[in-house]
Formats: C-alpha cells, sequence, structure tokens
C-alpha cells in the first residue's frame, strides 16, 4: 500500500538583493520563476526559505499559479508584489527578461505566493 506524503515541506531559493529585501519587509510577496523541476516540487503550504548572502529569511508559500508566458502573468498578477511598489510593468518585463532568457520561459512561468513567517525568538 501507497500513502501521498501531503505535509508541507522546506525549500530554498536563492535571489537578488534588491528582490531580497523587498521580501523581508513584506513588500514584495510574490515571486517569480519559471519551471524547473525544483520549482515544480512546491506546493502551497510549503516553507521556504529566501537567501541573498548571508542573509535568509523564511516564508510560507500561500499559492503558486503557472502561467504560460511572462506576458500573460503580468497582465493578471499584482505588479506591485512581484517587483515592490516602484517598477512599472516594462521595468519588470526587462528585469525578468534579464533573468530569464526565452528558452527558460518556454518552461512555464511560476508565481509563487509568500508570507512572511515569524522569526521564533
Amino acid at each position: 500500500m501507497t500513502t501521498s506524503d501531503s505535509r508541507p515541506r522546506g525549500h530554498s531559493l536563492t535571489i537578488r538583493k534588491p528582490y531580497f529585501d523587498l521580501i523581508a519587509t513584506g513588500a514584495k510577496t510574490t515571486e517569480v520563476r519559471v519551471g524547473y523541476p525544483k520549482i515544480r516540487r512546491i506546493t502551497a503550504g510549503d516553507t521556504l526559505t529566501i537567501t541573498c548572502a548571508e542573509e535568509s529569511v523564511t516564508t510560507r508559500v500561500t499559492a503558486v499559479k503557472e502561467y504560460e508566458s511572462f506576458g500573460a502573468m503580468l497582465d493578471t498578477e499584482d505588479l506591485a508584489a512581484i517587483g515592490g511598489p516602484d517598477m512599472t510593468h516594462d521595468q519588470l518585463v526587462a528585469a525578468i527578461r534579464g533573468i530569464y532568457p526565452p528558452d527558460k520561459e518556454a518552461l512555464g512561468v511560476f508565481v509563487l505566493r509568500l508570507a512572511l513567517v515569524p522569526n521564533r525568538v
């Protein structure tokens, strides 16, 4: 007999400093990635430790959505939640395409909605 393990899992991602800072302050609540196998394993309820150099922050994934393209994703999602309050649509497109070329976009576009997990003292 096989059983499905549906318990939340922990994952980790490395992120660039400006975006790390936005996530750490709660200003960025949506992370965009392409459909690498590691990303496809993340589900709602999982924890996601986000690191940049020596800093890290733990988040909980509240939702995962998949899109066919960056354009479709940006037409649907809250831009401020992705790039912070100061990035325009065109700036976001340029930033995302600077990270992911078209062959990576073809893997599928994933949106991870995040909520900060409070530090335990």
